[in-house]
């Protein structure tokens, strides 16, 4: 061994280099500080009203009234702070922050160091179930496979090899600069002699020299892709932002039209900034954000049921639009698992569902699969020899093909002249030893020293199995009876049993949850980094289209934008892509007018995930760099979990749409009788703490309501929505103005009947505010379901809505009953008698509106 393995760095170079390019680790996300979210509290509209009007009570010394007020601001900042903490606590939950361990050479002694204190010219040694913790050259070891699968997507072991060379240049440079680590690392790659950070030993173990830490890794460049990527917020929020904008600009110069109003013909300024902030409180639509925060906060919830995490809620709406659905295959269609699927022997073969139970083999595949079992490691970490281990022992259970008993003798491992690898083995009662050995097909044909005729018959069979998607590999067996074994393989006679093909499985609900989506109008898009014909096969077992036909990696690069944009629309499978390609072909979507949904588990997923407006990371394979890149986190793995979310994202915008009539039915209403008693010259009907109950308790527990009702029946019959619909539309926009409006002349006409009733300020108010929450639990029933006739959505079960109604109820009846609490509202006292006619007048008429169809949603 090279002198300068054997002492590795001195403990004071490494930290000196360790100073230098700073710790092995990449760059993560940081929480928003306190003082970020106090501040996007602060800055509110209504929190800023609120304060106002508290401020001016305080100043009249009113103390009770402004004490409300300002209490709510409280509460209002404290929900924030919670909410954003259990949020943060959720993300900290999923983050695995343990730094992996390395085990290195410095001062010629073995030492275990976190994973963060590895540098650059550190010697590293791996074993299997390693994962490696920087990018480095291999220097020495035999039999090594690594999983790739999160760089290259591809769930197949890669064979690595040791490069004279490039160990020679090595040594000769072992206090290399930066530059010949570059040039180092360049050569050793094309020899498959180089390890990349993050990847796992699967088989064997090595040594190696790191060339390369942190970002500077080949995951580290994907990482700084990352860092190009801007988050994009939903349709409904930049909507929602937009709406409140117009909504707030135009009634500013309403409120200065009040207050100079009032001022002008009552001479009382100070209550006329009152009644001005008043009716400012009541027109600021502020409930859409609120009502946004509840649908979606809840929604997460929701779906976190099903296994399902959300990072960045307002994907859960855009999920119920997304037209297209990109999907890697490694880990996302299939289970990112290898099986032996078939065994072929002579003109025979067996396929196995998974695994095949006790006596279910025919006789004369078991010497093949015995000698498959010999010829790998007893307790494997290789994927492919754990299916052979796992379904022979199954299928050759209570057979004579299964020697536990057998001694390891010697191995021949892979090489790059020959790859094929032996194991000898000896019998407690044969005198001879017995070879097992497994390879590329062509290698154990040369092994076997095949005839020509027999090695095309072999090859034939071999493209076969491959069409299907299969790794193949061809068995042998030999037998040795000298005291002294040979040095290499081809010493050996001998003799072909047959060839055994693997598959990463399709995952069991896959084909179901496509057809779903096929149904609900998305289309799925897969693309991955494997072989074509690897492609094709799970392609066509998940019930891909193949109109379009596919695309490789090499294709697409020689395809300049706008022929992607054309291709991009009929091709529904692309392989041989790489992270650098799958984020072009994303963005190729989204220039398109595409809404694009992306699932992957893998860092070479990662760019493309975050680049989506939806990126959907699995959860319990998925690296963590995918998981920190998505915006839904399926901690299951389970794909038909999309399809629930895609669910919930419609019904959400459903019911958002819901919810939005109701604000707009309940706020004409308010805001109506904030400024027509000032404006007719009668005495004024609400004041802020009206107000304030409704912003805090009645919207919100109404969402509530809305967020609770269950999808409309067609939710997943219909196609989604299109890109630019708006929830804002002239539809929604016109059923709430005249729902609104025919509770605003109600309210008039009972404040206008009460006071020529004989019914004081005070008493009116009371009984035009019992008409108010009335009208408001009018709008719910309206508008819980658009499909269902009146009568069959009032027997739907809702458990929010019998809750906000009791409390409803308890609070109006304290405040026209409790004198406390009617002082508090500013009521008169009022009997019952005055109170039941008011219900009945007003029941009585909003029972003939919801009977016309003009105050009913109609579809389209």
């Amino acid at each position: 061994m090279h002198k300068f393995i054997e002492q590795g760095l001195s403990q004071t170079e490494a930290r000196r280099r360790l100073e230098a390019d700073g710790p092995n680790e990449l760059p993560s996300a940081k929480p928003r500080s306190l003082f970020a979210i106090a501040w996007a509290v602060l800055s509110e509209p209504m929190f800023l009203l609120l304060s106002a009007c508290g401020g001016i009570y305080l100043f009249l010394g009113n103390l009770q009234d402004a004490l409300i007020l300002l209490g709510s601001v409280v509460v209002v900042l404290g929900l924030s702070f919670s909410q954003e903490r259990k949020s943060e606590r959720a993300l900290e939950a999923l983050r695995d922050l343990s730094s992996p361990r390395a085990l290195v050479i410095r001062d010629g002694a073995q030492q275990r160091i976190a994973g963060r204190e590895v540098v650059r010219g550190d010697i590293i040694m791996l074993s299997e179930g390693d994962r490696v913790p920087a990018d480095a050259l291999l220097l020495d070891g035999h039999s090594i496979s690594l999983d790739e699968s999160l760089l290259t997507g591809e769930s197949v072991p890669v064979q690595k090899m040791v490069d004279q060379d490039a160990v020679a240049a090595a040594a000769r440079t072992a206090e290399e600069t930066a530059e010949s680590d570059k040039q180092q690392s360049a050569h050793a790659s094309l020899y498959s002699a180089f390890l990349y950070s993050g990847t796992m030993v699967v088989q064997g173990k090595c040594i190696a020299r790191v060339t390369a830490t942190a970002e500077r890794t080949t995951l580290g460049k994907i990482g700084k892709a990352l860092a190009t990527q801007e988050a994009e917020p939903s349709n409904v929020q930049t909507e929602t932002a937009h709406a409140v904008k117009v909504v707030a600009l135009a009634s500013s110069a309403l409120v200065i039209l009040l207050v100079i109003w009032y001022g002008a013909t009552r001479g009382d300024w100070l209550n006329g900034i009152l009644a001005g902030l008043t009716l400012a409180m009541s027109i600021m639509p502020v409930e859409f954000p609120l009502i946004l925060a509840i649908f979606l906060g809840l929604g997460a919830w929701r779906i976190a049921q099903s296994r399902v995490l959300t990072r960045r809620i307002p994907a859960i709406e855009m999920l119920g639009a997304a037209p297209v659905l990109c999907v890697d295959k490694s880990g996302t269609l299939s289970e990112h698992r290898m099986a032996l699927a078939q065994i072929t022997v002579g003109e025979k073969a067996h396929s196995f569902a998974d695994a095949s139970g006790p006596g279910t083999l025919d006789e004369v595949f078991h010497e093949t699969l015995e000698f498959a079992m010999l010829s790998s490691q007893r307790d494997p970490f290789d994927p492919m020899e754990q299916a052979i281990q796992k379904t022979g022992r199954t299928a050759l259970a209570g057979t004579e093909h299964i020697h536990d008993g057998w001694t390891l003798v010697e191995e021949y491992p892979l090489s790059r002249e020959l790859l094929a690898m032996s194991r000898v083995w000896q019998s407690p009662n044969r005198e001879h030893y017995v070879i097992a050995a497994k390879g590329a097909p062509e290698a154990i044909a040369d092994l076997c020293h095949l005839d020509a005729a027999a090695t095309e018959r072999l090859a034939a069979q071999v493209d076969q199995l491959a069409a299907r998607g299969l790794r193949v590999l061809a068995v042998a067996k030999a037998s040795f009876r000298h005291a002294d074994l040979p040095q290499i393989q081809h010493d050996f006679e001998f003799e072909l049993l047959g060839l055994i093909g693997l598959a990463d499985p399709l995952r069991a609900n896959v084909r179901a949850a496509i057809d779903e989506c096929s149904a609900a109008g998305i289309r799925v898009i897969m693309v991955t980094g494997d072989y074509p014909s690897t492609a094709e096969n799970i392609a066509r077992q998940a019930g891909l289209r193949f109109e379009g036909g596919l695309l490789t990696g090499a294709e697409l690069d020689a395809l300049d934008d706008a022929t992607l944009r054309e291709r991009i629309g009929r091709v529904n499978i692309f392989c041989r892509v790489t992270p650098q390609q799958k984020l072009r072909l994303v963005n190729a979507l989204k220039a398109a007018g595409e809404i694009v949904a992306m699932t992957g588990d893998g860092v070479n997923d990662a760019p493309a995930l975050k680049a989506a407006h939806i990126g959907i990371a699995m959860g319990g394979r998925g690296t963590d760099v995918a998981r920190e890149s998505a915006s839904l986190v399926l901690l299951d793995d389970e794909f038909n979990s999309i399809v629930r979310a895609v669910r919930l994202g419609r019904r959400i915008f459903d019911n958002l749409r819901k919810a939005v009539v109701f604000v707009i039915g309940a706020h004409i209403p308010i805001a109506g009788m904030s400024l027509l008693p000032v404006m007719l010259g009668w005495p004024l009907v609400l004041l802020p703490v009206h107000i304030v109950f409704f912003e805090l308790m009645v919207d919100p527990t109404c969402s509530v309501v809305f967020e609770g009702e269950a999808e409309e029946a067609d939710v997943m019959n219909r196609s989604p929505r299109p890109t630019d619909a708006k929830i804002f539309d002239r539809t929604i926009l016109l059923l709430g103005l005249k729902q609104g409006l025919a509770l605003l002349v109600l309210m008039l006409g009972i404040d206008w009947l009460a006071r020529h009733a004989g019914f004081d300020a005070d008493q009116s108010r009371a009984l035009t505010f019992t008409a108010m929450i009335v009208g408001d639990i009018w709008l719910i029933f309206m508008n819980r379901s658009w499909t269902l006739p009146m009568r069959a959505s009032l027997l739907q079960p809702n458990r929010a809505l019998w809750g906000v109604l009791a409390v409803t109820v308890c609070v109006l009846l304290l405040a026209l009953f409790a004198p406390p609490m009617s002082a508090l509202f500013h009521f008169g006292t009022v009997g019952w008698l005055p109170v039941a006619l008011t219900l009945a007048l007003t029941g009585a008429s909003l029972a003939l509106l919801a009977s016309l169809p003009w105050f009913r949603y109609r579809q389209g």
